[in-house]
């Protein structure tokens, strides 16, 4: 089974107090309509965090902040094997924009079940509400 490399943004509100995170929905592909975190393939001679900062920028149009890395999921699709390094970060600059998906949502800790998450992105969710301040 082919092995897909990946990073995920997990852009906060506020680094320290995280009381709200970014979720978006996919725009295209196979997994169209569903909600995950974004970021995207890890190129050849990248490091994961270079990696999400270029593709924050090329799918949502803004320079992030990357921080501490969460978790790293590894999860099983029927095509292939998603190996994905998820971090926690936030804007330095610019304003997100949705430039490849079709919605995004400010989530707090108690919205986090609201979207209808990718499998991979809903093991996720757990470790991101434990770095969460209630609202």
């Amino acid at each position: 089974m082919k092995t897909v490399n990946v990073v995920a943004a997990i852009i906060c509100d506020d680094y320290h107090k995280k009381t709200k995170i970014l979720a978006t929905q996919r725009g295209y592909g196979e997994f169209k309509d569903g909600w995950e975190f974004p970021g995207g393939k890890i190129e050849e001679c990248e490091t994961p965090e270079e990696a999400l900062v270029r593709e924050i920028r090329e799918e949502m149009g803004a320079e992030i902040q990357v921080h501490d890395l969460i978790d790293v999921i590894d999860y099983d699709y029927e095509k292939f094997h998603l190996n994905m390094n998820c971090y926690w970060a936030t804007v330095a600059e610019g304003k997100l924009q949705l430039l490849e998906h079709e919605a995004a949502k400010w989530l707090t800790r108690s919205e986090l079940d609201s979207v209808d998450w990718l499998p991979a992105d809903l093991e996720l969710i757990p470790k991101i509400a434990a770095g969460m301040t209630n609202n």
